[in-house]
């Protein structure tokens, strides 16, 4: 009978294969040193700003935070929401609505068998959004179109709390609004520069996405000044993926320390839902807004009372002119700082303050950040030729809202 050695073979390849594993386990064995642990930097929370006295009595004071110490991240994020996290809260925003009790008694021949009083019933109407505590004196950053209309606002915050909110003051054109709370004991969130801000940085949102409570997401910043998106009249957005659904408007976007990074205002999505392009006002923007609605009660922006039209090839060559740089000014307000300068439609602005126009909406954010009054050089090409203005700033007036129509 012919026997095999496969058997005896086994015990062999075990005690060989576990030797293997034995010395690559600890190589000291062999007097080969173990291979050196990769470095880590530990996380170390930048500390919190000390608080300064406001320059004055009736602008908020704001924590402004110190800037990001930008190293190898932590594996939890946990101290940066317990910092920023109590200061953002729920916005409720509510308002009443008459609405006919039948759409019949809109017809003469039905109304007539009630009267000339047609019956009419009230509902109400309700939103949600978020906000942030940016001052112990109580005032909240949320979005205009979160409380847009409210006849009532309620504020909750994390730890249980809720109130009523006073409308302090709102700018449409940047779609930010100030309201203030009257309680104790605030959670206040810090403020970072964004100037100092990179694409890359971890991004936290916080907010109460479809009312579910809050809830906290993370991503990175995307990029920074988005504009061109449509959504407001100034836009120099930060572009985030962190996930932001409807509720979250108003909330706060964070950095990886807990700091207040912008005010998460919208999303580009087809369905509704994130799909990873969120956009936020940068802290810088918001808390400028703030000072003025606070101090002034309105926000004051340069205007030079002209409708601009970029300018492309074709209309460039039309007017004369080899590059298309410049903008084309499509309309003069009656009576503006345009119109008392001389200024035509169909003239092309080619420099402001000796500075090139390349985009209208760019310029139109520029003039804005000018004090009215100023008076500043233009260039422009009339009829081919090239003349020199100069206008006087005024100030751009408050655009009209029109309440929601009542259904």
């Amino acid at each position: 009978m012919r026997r095999t050695l496969l058997p005896y073979l086994w015990p062999v390849l075990i005690g060989v294969l576990g030797a293997i594993v034995l010395l690559n386990a600890f190589p000291q064995l062999i007097g080969r040193p173990p291979p050196p642990a990769p470095a880590t930097a530990p996380y170390e929370a930048a500390p919190r700003a000390p608080e300064e006295p406001a320059e004055s009595r009736d602008a908020p004071e704001v924590r402004q935070a110190e800037p990001l110490t930008r190293q190898q991240g932590p594996v939890s994020y946990a101290q940066a929401v317990a910092r920023a996290a109590p200061a953002v809260v729920n916005v409720y925003s509510s308002r009443v609505v008459e609405r006919e009790e039948h759409p019949l008694m809109s017809d003469p021949f039905f109304r007539q068998f009630f009267g000339d009083e047609t019956p009419r019933r009230q509902r109400m109407l309700s939103s949600l959004g978020s906000g942030v505590i940016v001052s112990e004196d109580g005032y909240v950053l949320t979005n205009h179109h979160v409380i847009r209309g409210a006849d009532q606002i309620q504020v909750a915050l994390r730890d249980g709390r809720e109130t009523l909110a006073e409308v302090i003051g709102t700018d449409p054109e940047s779609d930010l609004a100030v309201l203030r709370i009257e309680l104790d004991s605030l959670p206040v969130i810090e403020l970072t520069d964004t100037t100092q801000i990179a694409i890359g940085d971890v991004s936290l949102a916080i907010g109460n996405p479809f009312g579910v409570g809050q809830t906290v997401t993370m991503g990175i910043i995307s990029a920074t000044g988005r504009s061109h998106l449509g959504l407001n009249a100034y836009e120099d957005f930060i572009q985030t993926d962190a996930a932001i659904n409807p509720g979250n408007s108003g909330g706060a976007l964070v950095n990886a320390e807990g700091a207040l990074v912008g005010i998460n205002t919208a999303i580009f999505s087809r369905s509704g839902g994130s799909q990873g392009i969120g956009f936020a006002i940068p802290a810088n923007l918001a808390r400028s807004i703030l000072e003025e609605l606070v101090v002034k009660g309105r926000v004051i922006r340069g205007w030079m009372g002209i409708e601009a039209q970029e300018l492309n090839r074709e209309l460039a060559a039309s007017f004369g002119l080899k590059n298309p740089i410049g903008v084309v000014i499509a309309g003069v307000v009656p009576d503006g700082p345009g119109d008392r300068a001389g200024l035509q439609p169909g003239d092309v602005l080619l420099e402001v303050d000796g500075e090139p126009v390349l985009d209208p909406r760019q310029t139109m954010s520029d003039i804005a950040a000018v004090e009215p009054g100023t008076r500043l050089p233009l260039t422009v090409v009339r009829g081919g030729e090239r003349r020199e203005v100069t206008i006087e700033l005024g100030e751009r007036p408050t655009p009209r809202l029109r309440r929601p129509e009542q259904r």
